[in-house]
């Protein structure tokens, strides 16, 4: 059966797990084995004594898919829960993003200011170049990058997507 791409939709997965070696590989190994795709994956620890962690996933597919991968990720043994944000309503996501531009005279006086109006923060700077830090939602982040490129881009290093639900509840 073919999947049409008009079906296929973006969902942000926070799972919480045991923060143990092999814990990443089984997951994306649970993605590979069945021809999902990642497109962002974050990892961190969460607690204090640092025995859990949270993974959080970007993938792509329609809902029957998305579905099958939840159920999945809930049979693992050290996955605690599984939240499809995209599913449970309003949420915030961020990334952060390390962006090296190189240019001198206009094209860098153009660089800080496409920054400033992106609030980007020039965390590095030489006479011929800035590393510019900008957080944002991955599309703010892709607009920037873009207008860089003109500019001249050199390097860009992104942390990948974090998410939260809007509210007092936790995921």
């Amino acid at each position: 059966m073919l999947i049409k791409e008009a079906e296929s939709q973006r969902h942000v997965l926070a799972i919480t797990v045991d923060n143990e070696a092999g814990i990443l590989a089984k997951i994306a190994g649970l993605f590979t084995a069945r021809g999902y795709n990642i497109d962002s994956l974050t990892v961190a620890d969460i607690t204090e004594n640092h025995a859990v962690s949270r993974i959080t996933i970007v993938t792509n597919g329609p809902p029957e898919v998305i579905d099958q991968i939840h159920a999945q990720l809930d049979r693992l043994v050290p996955v605690h829960k599984v939240v499809d944000l995209t599913e449970e309503g309003p949420h915030v996501e961020r990334e952060l993003a390390l962006v090296k531009v190189a240019g001198t005279g206009e094209k860098r006086v153009e660089a800080l200011r496409l920054a400033d109006i992106f609030r980007a923060h020039p965390v590095d700077t030489t006479t011929e170049s800035f590393i510019f830090e900008i957080t944002g939602t991955p599309e703010k982040v892709d607009s920037f990058v873009g207008l860089m490129r003109e500019l001249g881009l050199v390097e860009v290093g992104r942390t990948g997507i974090v998410g939260m639900m809007r509210g007092a509840q936790g995921a």
